[in-house]
């Protein structure tokens, strides 16, 4: 990854430069005073070819059988698989994660491929009965088109793996565009699909603005869904601009509870929360940034959740030694600071951390904020950094509350051993993803993933939800009678 490289589109199976002429530079957030290379600003022109290259490569690729699709797309599992090291570092690099957290991203983003791949043998419809004789009735998967895939920084290969694989194995063509913040992962990710023989146009790579591309990828007449990972604000901007005939998937973050009750193990607690709270730095839609103790074990659990967080070791993510490391740029740590300072004035306790230290890269101190309401910025805004806050809960009943208490929907844990709590949280708590006796992270790529509220838009990533989404579901009747029958008429 030389300093000086300049990064370009693919468009059609062709590396080139975007019609705006114009290009944009990163930097390691870990060192800022680090170049990572120059990447194409995309404009709506550049859009246009890339879907217009779509659209003609579908014709083509709907007709390849399943089987054959998949044969490729378990190339780039492979392929994957033997440049993981690679990878990983060049998005520790790039985003800041630390390396065991980049290797566990380029690991979902093989199972995701694995996954498809798979599905190529399969892709169900149904069978079923009729209510008329001599009359057969199923349904079968059919691909969209074209689709406009928009993902984020902070999961820069696992994230567009999970729509392009299921997209793909569906018989779609695809025009991605990733986070401006992590060109480099996208265009590595590309590479790797190009070398693994996906045909031309058949994927197609526009970096740039959400406003540029982003917004022309929503609109485009020609596109027939729109899958997107991202902030809710954004996500409402893009609700009101898709229009009639797309479909519309959209994953938008979350303010994630753990629940710690007074009869769980609170070392295994203990490692659910920390691993929840800070895991990427905070920077995951399922972070836990709430944890709601039992009344009981406040105090307790306070006190070993401040200890093992002063602990944490910021740095770099390439060394071995680092704990957390950066956030993906200065408006992240911006916001992050603001919220610092929010959580002061609201009266919340600050318990440790809270500051931005002097490095010469976008670090925030973990921080551990306790004797929050639900009344306070901190209680219910995705603050998307390594803060948690603890709230103090009277029961099972309380507990539940406080954690269906905001408005988003997606990731949600327990620590207890009694199994009547695990089920009633199970059957109450208001979020997609329930974890008992785990952290709020650890999504696997063959079940579905997706939240409630405000967390998503119905549709969900990944298992046997994705290729509901990325496919159109036929329904088909076969009268063999040899004569016109009128269903709910002519039944005898």
């Amino acid at each position: 990854m030389p300093k000086s490289a300049i990064y370009k589109l693919y468009i059609d199976g062709r590396w080139i430069s975007s019609e705006s002429r114009e290009t944009y530079s990163r930097v390691n957030p870990a060192n800022y005073n680090e170049p990572l290379g120059r990447f194409q600003q995309g404009n709506e022109k550049d859009v246009d070819k890339a879907v217009d290259a779509a659209e003609i490569a579908f014709e083509k690729w709907r007709d390849v059988p399943p089987p054959k699709r998949g044969e490729i797309l378990f190339r780039v599992a492979q392929l994957l698989k033997e440049n993981k090291e690679e990878l990983a570092r060049i998005m520790t690099r790039e985003m800041g994660k630390v390396l065991t957290e980049a290797r566990g991203d380029v690991q979902e983003a093989i199972d995701a491929w694995i996954l498809a791949a798979g599905e190529g043998r399969r892709l169900f419809g149904r069978t079923t009965t009729s209510e008329l004789r001599d009359k057969f009735a199923m349904t079968v998967r059919l691909p969209l088109g074209v689709v406009s895939c928009i993902t984020p920084w902070n999961f820069p290969i696992a994230i567009p793996s999970w729509k392009l694989s299921m997209a793909l194995i569906c018989g779609n063509t695809v025009v991605l565009k990733p986070s401006s913040d992590t060109p480099i992962c996208a265009v590595k990710l590309i590479e790797i699909l190009e070398k693994a023989g996906v045909p031309k146009g058949v994927v197609n790579l526009v970096t740039g603005s959400g406003g540029s591309v982003g917004t022309r990828l929503v609109k485009h007449k020609k596109v027939r869904a729109v899958s997107f990972t991202g902030h809710k604000d954004t996500g409402d901007v893009i609700m009101k601009n898709v229009g009639v005939g797309k479909k519309l998937g959209m994953e938008m973050g979350s303010k994630n509870p753990i629940i710690v009750m007074d009869d769980a193990d609170l070392k295994l607690a203990l490692d659910g929360v920390i691993w929840g709270a800070f895991g990427t730095s905070g920077q995951r839609c399922t972070a836990a940034s709430r944890v709601i103790v039992h009344k009981k074990i406040k105090q307790k659990f306070e006190r070993m959740l401040v200890e093992r967080t002063n602990k944490l070791r910021l740095g770099s993510g390439l060394d071995l030694k680092t704990d957390i490391g950066p956030l993906v740029n200065k408006a992240a740590q911006d916001k992050v600071a603001k919220y610092l300072e929010i959580g002061k004035q609201e009266g919340a306790k600050l318990c440790c951390g809270g500051k931005i230290p002097k490095l010469k890269g976008w670090f925030v101190q973990p921080t551990v904020f306790t004797d929050t309401s639900k009344d306070m910025k901190i209680f219910q805004d995705e603050i998307f950094g390594p803060v948690t806050a603890i709230s103090e809960a009277n029961s099972l009943d309380h507990a539940i509350d406080l954690a269906n208490a905001v408005e988003y929907g997606l990731s949600s844990s327990i620590y207890t051993n009694d199994i009547r709590r695990m089920m009633l949280a199970i059957k109450n708590l208001e979020y997609g993803i329930t974890y008992i006796n785990t952290s709020t992270i650890g999504a696997e790529v063959h079940l579905p993933f997706g939240g409630t509220k405000v967390s998503g838009s119905g549709w969900k990533e990944m298992g046997w939800s994705a290729l509901d989404f990325y496919s159109d579901e036929k329904t088909v009747f076969v009268d063999y009678s040899g004569k016109l029958q009128r269903a709910q008429i002519d039944i005898d």
